[in-house]
């Protein structure tokens, strides 16, 4: 989710695949548009799978959305070990390129 006015600066319209990134990593996802967003605000849902475009290449696109390659694996405590990376900073853009292919659903070879 995007606040439309962080929205129209990056000329980005609902239902745009988007290119969410920091030096952690990127991922795409499909770009909702909302005044439920504050500005200088993205909203990610915890959604997709590890899907990396290019697999053991460190910071490679992720085609699914998984937000954890954007957030640090830092745990709670030491006693929970829950992950605390609710917040992140991330930048996001149109993604222009052409998409590359989901392939988290399919079998691995010999499978």
């Amino acid at each position: 989710m995007i606040n439309p006015a962080d929205a129209a600066a990056r000329s980005i319209a609902d239902g745009d695949v988007v290119r969410v990134f920091n030096d952690r990593g990127q991922v795409l996802a499909g770009a909702i548009v909302s005044d439920d967003v504050r500005p200088s605000v993205i909203r990610m849902y915890e959604g997709g799978w590890y899907d990396p475009v290019n697999g053991g290449e460190i910071g490679s696109l992720d085609a699914y959305g998984d937000v954890n390659c954007l957030t640090v694996s830092i745990a709670t405590s030491k006693l929970a070990q829950a992950n605390c990376g609710h917040t992140a900073l991330a930048d996001v853009e149109k993604f222009t390129g052409d998409l590359p292919a989901v392939k988290v659903f399919d079998a691995p070879a010999g499978g």
